[in-house]
């Protein structure tokens, strides 16, 4: 098939080019950069520079491509982890998961995809019921007021994904990515591995909240097995071990050859970084993919973390 991929320069969406190349499908996948067209085409992409915001762009671009599938893998969630611009990376992607999401679906229908899907994620399950939930769970109704907007633009995107009705909306929730590409892999540039290594990562309050995580090639293998054969609706994507905060963050540190994160009460948190921060450490939900390995034939290199942190993160 032809895929056009929208944020195929991303950590997900060039092992996505990877594994779709390997499968035979042909792929435009698309950047903010310039600079990183030529990363793209080596990987086996036609890259196209593209402004996802800029709705006649979008349109432009999706219908020269012509493709049968469009995936929305667009986000602005990199960069460095001061308040202030993770403030402004979460604005943007808010911005790509509405109105990007609109234009990619305008362009999609106008040229006649048959499939689209799109990325959620799995961090704002709704707060009640037990300690892992399967797709009938709904995202968090009542989200603290630091994480309102965001969990508002993932709804959105979710239900305008999923309720269209001239081709088959799928929405994948994954859960905390890692490996490869990612905030937590081996390279020394990578953010979040970097404030566990300066003991900057801590446990927060009692650290229950409870955690899905996916590596990064499983996340993409579970991505073009949606694209070649999803049914319209919800699919979770994690492996099959959800845990505690206070568990996995310890082995993390382990693998990496850092010194056990710190615990700080929850009460200093919430003043420093806020309710959200608070929240997903103490209260987050894990979620369930046993529906896409029955529907989609998905199987995991990494089934569980533990075995994950020691040997993908390179």
């Amino acid at each position: 098939m032809k895929i056009f991929l929208a944020g195929a320069s991303g950590a997900i969406g060039s092992q996505m080019v990877v594994q779709l190349v390997a499968r035979g499908h042909e792929v435009v996948g698309t950047t903010r950069s310039a600079s990183k067209a030529d990363a793209l085409r080596a990987l086996g992409a036609e890259p196209v520079v593209l402004d996802a915001l800029n709705p006649e762009s979008v349109a432009d671009a999706v219908a020269k491509a012509e493709p049968e599938v469009i995936v929305h893998q667009l986000t602005a969630l990199n960069g460095p982890m001061s308040l202030r611009q993770v403030k402004l990376m979460a604005a943007a992607t808010n911005r790509l998961r509405t109105e990007g999401t609109d234009h990619l679906l305008a362009a999609g229908r106008a040229v006649g995809v048959r499939r689209f899907v799109a990325q959620s994620n799995a961090q704002w399950m709704e707060r009640t019921g037990g300690p892992v939930t399967d797709e009938s769970g709904r995202l968090e109704p009542n989200a603290p007021g630091d994480a309102a907007e965001a969990v508002a633009a993932l709804r959105y995107l979710e239900d305008a994904v999923t309720r269209i009705t001239w081709a088959d909306g799928i929405a994948l929730r994954y859960g905390g990515f890692y490996g490869p590409g990612t905030s937590l892999s081996a390279a020394p540039d990578a953010i979040m591995t970097a404030q566990i290594r300066k003991r900057r990562l801590p446990i927060v309050g009692n650290g229950g909240g409870v955690l899905s995580l996916v590596h990064i090639v499983d996340a993409a293998s579970a991505t073009v097995a949606a694209v070649e054969r999803g049914k319209a609706g919800i699919y979770h994507v994690a492996d099959d071990e959800p845990v505690p905060v206070r568990e996995w963050q310890p082995v993390l540190a382990r693998a990496l050859g850092a010194k056990p994160p710190r615990r700080v009460p929850a009460w200093l948190v919430r003043m420093l970084a806020g309710q959200a921060a608070v929240d997903m450490m103490t209260r987050a939900r894990g979620i369930s993919s046993e529906k896409a390995k029955r529907e989609l034939g998905w199987t995991l290199q990494y089934p569980s973390w533990r075995t994950g942190f020691f040997e993908g993160l390179e």
